[in-house]
């Protein structure tokens, strides 16, 4: 899957999420942190790609990113795979605590569990993809969905395109209609 179609499963996820947990009240800061993190953590799994946008936004970042792709075993290896998940998830939630007392009023929990809806959306699009993905890494079996190769999705391909992106966007469409009086609710009572 692309970006912007990550991204978009990533946002559809942490919205069920909120839907299907009743949340306490939080503050602003921390919604557009978790929104934030939540984008982050849709795409991180593919910096294990030298031509990632992340690494193409850096200064020489095409150098960091063969380097790192081969530390982590190229495209859809180890950041691709529970083992990934719970080392990125990890290591997020040092950084979190790390400048916790930089960001004040933000509930580092929140952001760490949007964050971590971020990253397994990502590894359960992939898991539609023709690739595949290693799950159960260290053993190198790539699960995908559905069992015939041939008829999983192929990234950038006109299904991407043309039926899942837009199938997200009428899904998130009728998600927040059907609930718009929660959602206000829940945005009433947040805490400013």
């Amino acid at each position: 899957m692309i970006a912007r179609t990550h991204d978009l499963a990533a946002i559809t996820a942490l919205s069920i999420a909120i839907l299907l947990v009743s949340a306490h009240p939080i503050t602003l800061s921390t919604l557009i942190f978790a929104i934030i993190a939540n984008l982050v953590g849709g795409i991180v799994p593919d910096i294990d790609q030298p031509t990632a946008p992340f690494w193409r936004n850096l200064p020489i970042g095409n150098v960091f990113g063969k380097v790192f792709s081969k530390m982590t075993g190229g495209h859809r290896f180890i950041t691709h795979s529970i083992l990934g998940v719970l080392i990125i998830g990890y290591l997020f939630f040092v950084l979190l605590n790390f400048i916790s007392p930089i960001i004040g009023s933000v509930d580092v929990n929140v952001v760490w569990w949007a964050f971590m809806i971020g990253i397994l959306s990502h590894l359960i699009m992939d898991t539609f993809n023709k690739e595949g993905v290693p799950w159960l890494l260290p053993i190198p079996i790539k699960i995908g969905f559905l069992p015939i190769k041939a008829l999983r999705i192929e990234t950038d391909s006109w299904v991407e395109n043309w039926v899942i992106f837009p199938g997200l966007v009428i899904f998130n469409c009728c998600l927040y209609l059907i609930n718009y009086q929660y959602i206000l609710h829940l945005l009433r009572t947040m805490v400013v």
